[in-house]
């Protein structure tokens, strides 16, 4: 487990002796396309980071799904309202294709960061940057237009642009499917 562990970016951040103890707790799931593996109002007890496969977090609004997150290979599966205040989370969390995560539990993950400080601060580094991406995307979506996103979502992951279905990409951006085709049509 703990070289499989090695291969993922965020892992890298830790010692050998702290990336052990973590790979002693981790249990390496498969889920097919489709599974929610974080549910909107209940706390989830688990904390995942994707070895492989694609995941969307979402909220339900009226009538409708909004997708706020999309997650790849070495990016962390979570509920912020889990982790942090253990009470029931508001997103979803949605694997868009059949993948393979790294499962621990949050309890014992929690327990390892009161015994072990580069373990605890390793899980703060998770949680600042996962805070730091959601500020941006907020900052965009405030004051960049549809198109501007769109841009920025093609440079920046641009093999999603194959891989997701359309709207869940223009929910993501704030549009409509409509306005979608068409910025993608300027782009072709």
């Amino acid at each position: 487990m703990q070289e499989k562990l090695k291969n993922i970016e965020i892992f890298s951040l830790l010692s050998e002796d702290a990336l052990s103890l973590l790979a002693l707790h981790c249990k390496l799931v498969n889920h097919k396309k489709g599974t929610v593996l974080i549910h909107a109002e209940k706390v989830e007890p688990y904390f995942y980071i994707l070895e492989s496969g694609i995941a969307r977090a979402y909220s339900d609004g009226e009538n409708q799904q909004i997708t706020f997150w999309f997650g790849q290979a070495g990016d962390v599966l979570f509920s912020y309202n889990s982790y942090i205040n253990n009470k029931p989370g508001y997103e979803n969390i949605e694997l868009l294709e059949d993948s393979t995560l790294f499962q621990i539990n949050l309890n014992t993950l929690l327990k390892l960061y009161s015994e072990h400080l580069e373990l605890a601060n390793w899980g703060r580094k998770i949680a600042e940057r996962e805070l730091i991406a959601t500020e941006k995307r907020l900052i965009d979506r405030s004051f960049k237009d549809a198109t501007e996103r769109y841009q920025d979502f093609i440079n920046q992951q641009p093999e999603l642009v194959k891989k997701v279905a359309l709207k869940h990409i223009a929910s993501y951006l704030g549009v409509t499917q409509v306005t979608l085709s068409r910025i993608r049509a300027v782009y072709k």
